[in-house]
């Protein structure tokens, strides 16, 4: 291999974003930016509520606040790049940069479906067990539990990266994307793939595929068990108790499987069409998700509700 086709590291790589379709470009900044401070007002009241109402001092607010502190760290470790790209025709990233934002991703990713996993394992235990929930769940395994979580997802996001940061990456460094997106990286090396491709696929199969069939099973109990209530108002009690994880987890694992599941175009036109769709898809799970999952949650959510009722009444009654 010819070194001076070689891309150095010191020059980083260009982000395309939307510079195929310049007039969207104003419209998705305004949109994003408006997305991108909901998401960090929600889960700032989210995480606050939670912290300083001891009735949310339970394990599902613990996962929750976690999921807070996770949404607001991938938030900000891409957002503010999409935006940025949106004012600035071909955005350079650093070499650095453009990894460190690639390692937030992956640790977020993996670390988010973990976690769903856990709060699925948590409403299990809840419904289908309520008189052994406090000892199940008490603080010595729920802490541990999110810990675990967090460590998964950042074991797997130093394999992922370290192992695409030794690529070796020849003529165009053009990313056609928002962000430093594995797989629109890995379009650019002149080097073999397979490793990092069989890598990613384990890591899919750990933090995705066993994940999703733990929440499945977990709800297949679930329904069963809450089906088995005599009332009709115990049914709805019970069921309200997991509807915000189930429309959290259908929001999350829906948007992944849609990125990545769908058959690709052969055809030229097809393709930038898809480009675009990936694109636009990509932007719905870094941004939109974030947005939507804790507005479900503070929607769905008695407790929180009355807890941010509460933090209001006390600051309008300081005032």
């Amino acid at each position: 291999m010819d070194r001076s086709n070689q891309t150095s590291p010191l020059v980083g790589f260009v982000l395309q974003g939307l510079s195929a379709h310049p007039r969207l470009e104003k419209t998705f900044f305004v949109l994003i930016l408006s997305m991108y401070l909901v998401t960090l007002l929600g889960n700032g009241v989210l995480i606050l509520v939670t912290t300083l109402d001891s009735r949310l001092h339970k394990p599902m607010y613990f996962f929750l606040r976690n999921l807070s502190f996770l949404d607001i760290c991938y938030t900000a470790s891409s957002v503010p790049l999409i935006l940025d790209s949106f004012l600035t025709p071909r955005k350079t990233v650093s070499y650095s940069a453009c990894f460190g934002q690639m390692f937030l991703s992956f640790a977020m990713g993996a670390t988010e479906c973990v976690l769903l996993g856990m709060m699925a394992f948590d409403r299990h235990v809840a419904i289908c067990n309520p008189l052994r929930y406090p000892m199940v769940m008490s603080k010595a395994a729920y802490v541990p539990m999110a810990a675990g979580s967090w460590a998964a997802g950042i074991t797997n996001s130093v394999v992922q990266t370290s192992q695409a940061v030794r690529l070796p990456f020849c003529g165009d460094n053009v990313i056609n994307h928002f962000t430093c997106e594995i797989l629109a990286i890995l379009k650019l090396t002149c080097a073999d793939i397979s490793i990092n491709i069989i890598s990613m696929v384990v890591a899919n199969v750990i933090f995705l595929g066993i994940p999703v069939l733990f929440i499945f099973f977990s709800y297949v109990f679930i329904i069963a068990t809450i089906l088995r209530i005599p009332s009709a108002e115990g049914r709805k009690k019970a069921f309200s108790t997991c509807s915000a994880h189930l429309t959290v987890v259908l929001f999350s694992y829906g948007t992944i499987l849609f990125m990545y599941g769908k058959p690709k175009s052969k055809d030229s036109l097809g393709a930038d069409k898809q480009d675009l769709a990936d694109k636009l898809t990509s932007l719905f799970y870094g941004v939109v998700t974030p947005m939507l999952n804790r507005i479900i949650y503070s929607l769905r959510n008695k407790d929180v509700k009355a807890a941010v009722r509460d933090l209001l009444h006390e600051k309008h009654l300081t005032e």
